[in-house]
C-alpha cells in the first residue's frame, strides 16, 4: 500500500513517523525534518521529499500525494511541478531513474554545484563517491567547465561524472573523470 504524503509548495511531507521511517529505510528517500545526519531509521520526525524523488515514488506506486485539502495530486500535476522546478527535467529524471534502478542512492547535488550526489550504500553509511552532472549530447561542454567540476569533485574526494541521456532510446551514457597527480 502506498505511503501518504502532502504537497507543500515544491516539497512533499510524510507526516506519519512510522511511514517516514519505512520510506527512508527502504532506500534513503527524503530527509527527516530537523535531523541533519540520521543514523538508520531511529528518528522521530516527519520526512520531507523533493519533487523528483516523489515523482519516482508515485510512478512506482510507493507514494500517494495529496493537497492540504486532501484532494489527490495526480502524476501529471507532479510532473508539471517538476518541470517548473528543474530545467531540463525529462533528461535529469531519466538519469535519476537509471541510477535508482541500478541500486544507487541519489540525492540533490546542489551543495556541490551539480545535479546529483550519488551514494553506493546511503547517507550516514558512506559518503557520496560520485557527483553527476546531466548534459544533453547537443550541449557544449567546455574544457574550463570540466576542469572546474573536476577540481571541485577532487576537493571533496568524489568522482565527477557526466551523464548524457539519449532520450529517444531512454538510455544513458556515463563519462567519469579521475584526477591524479603524476
Amino acid at each position: 500500500m502506498p505511503i501518504g504524503g502532502r504537497l507543500f509548495g515544491n516539497r512533499i511531507v510524510v507526516w506519519s513517523i512510522d511511514e517516514s521511517r519505512k520510506l527512508y529505510g527502504s532506500g534513503y528517500y527524503g530527509k527527516p525534518i530537523g535531523v541533519p545526519k540520521p543514523k538508520g531509521v531511529e528518528f522521530d520526525a516527519p520526512l520531507v521529499l523533493d519533487l523528483m524523488e516523489a515523482c519516482y515514488l508515485v510512478e512506482n506506486d510507493r507514494l500517494k500525494i495529496s493537497h492540504s485539502d486532501g484532494k489527490a495530486v495526480p502524476l501529471g500535476e507532479i510532473k508539471k511541478l517538476c518541470k517548473k522546478q528543474h530545467i531540463d527535467f525529462d533528461a535529469k529524471y531519466l538519469v535519476f531513474q537509471d541510477l535508482r534502478e541500478k541500486g544507487y542512492i541519489v540525492s540533490p547535488g546542489i551543495k556541490f554545484g551539480c545535479d546529483f550526489a550519488v551514494y553506493e550504500r546511503g547517507p550516514g553509511i558512506d559518503h557520496a563517491p560520485y557527483l553527476v552532472q546531466v548534459f544533453r549530447a547537443t550541449d557544449e561542454v567546455t574544457a574550463t567547465g570540466v576542469v572546474l567540476a573536476g577540481r571541485l569533485a577532487t576537493t571533496v574526494k568524489k568522482q565527477f561524472i557526466l551523464a548524457i541521456p539519449k532520450m529517444a532510446e531512454k538510455k544513458i551514457e556515463y563519462v567519469g573523470f579521475d584526477w591524479w597527480r603524476a
